[in-house]
């Protein structure tokens, strides 16, 4: 089965979508570019925004490529990397394929086991299917929902700083939440089947990203935010891997 997730005609559908999207992005590149020129802009500024630009899109980029290795031993690469290249993300791809393997007859997740033909569009179809919903909240609600949480808290006197708009306080909020299902979960796995390894490679990574972190608060090391997420990863899946290896 991975064969035929690798084969020619697959690489051919992902590249065609994913030059699709190339070329719509130089498109708005030029437009763009364009646009400022006629704004007055100087060129000099311009070039350099688009320079730190690319530099900041392609050093985050590395935790991207992670995804893809780590789900094309199981999808194959096209599939992969036509999700994480065009509109996808690594923690929702990897958790919608994990559901939909389980929801699809294997029980103990993605990885466990061989792949059937009607498993594979059915990860492919949860994946799609999931991230367009953000996509259409987007095109017709995202405009009126920015202008309602993004709105700071009116100051409770004249001077005083302004508090957090909601906006800012649901999402920390989401993120602990989605932290801590993980850390429970992971927890469950430990106390249930003794499998301590996802709950140390968990506080392996976090701690990895608190070093990245505390570093790239120094200005001389600023540049280390952009690496901050595949550092934690990679430090992630060496401990995964030495940890499974004692």
């Amino acid at each position: 089965m991975l064969e035929q997730l690798n084969s020619a005609p697959m690489f051919l559908v992902a590249g065609a979508v994913i030059l699709f999207v190339i070329v719509f992005c130089l498109i708005f590149l030029v437009k763009s570019w364009r646009a400022g020129i006629a704004l007055g802009i100087d060129p000099v500024k311009l070039r350099r925004a688009v320079t730190s630009s690319a530099t900041f899109s392609l050093l985050p980029a590395v935790s991207v490529l992670l995804g893809v290795i780590a789900l094309s031993g199981s999808l194959g690469i096209p599939l992969p990397w036509l999700r994480l290249s065009v509109i996808g993300a690594l923690h929702y791809e990897g958790n919608a394929a994990d559901v939909a393997v389980r929801a699809a007859g294997m029980t103990e997740g993605l990885g466990t086991g061989e792949l059937t033909g009607s498993m594979f569009v059915t990860i492919g179809l949860v994946m799609t299917a999931g991230i367009l919903c953000g996509s259409l909240l987007c095109i017709f609600f995202l405009k009126k929902y920015l202008a309602k949480v993004s709105r700071p808290r009116e100051q409770a006197q004249e001077g005083a700083p302004k508090k957090k708009g909601f906006g800012d306080v649901a999402f920390t909020a989401m993120f602990v939440g989605l932290v801590s299902t993980y850390i429970g979960s992971y927890l469950g796995t430990w106390t249930s089947t003794g499998d301590f390894l996802p709950l140390a490679v968990a506080f392996v990574a976090g701690a990895a990203m608190m070093v990245f972190d505390f570093l790239s608060r120094n200005s001389s090391l600023a540049w280390l935010e952009s690496f901050s997420v595949a550092g934690s990863m990679f430090v992630g899946m060496a401990a995964a891997v030495w940890l499974g290896a004692l």
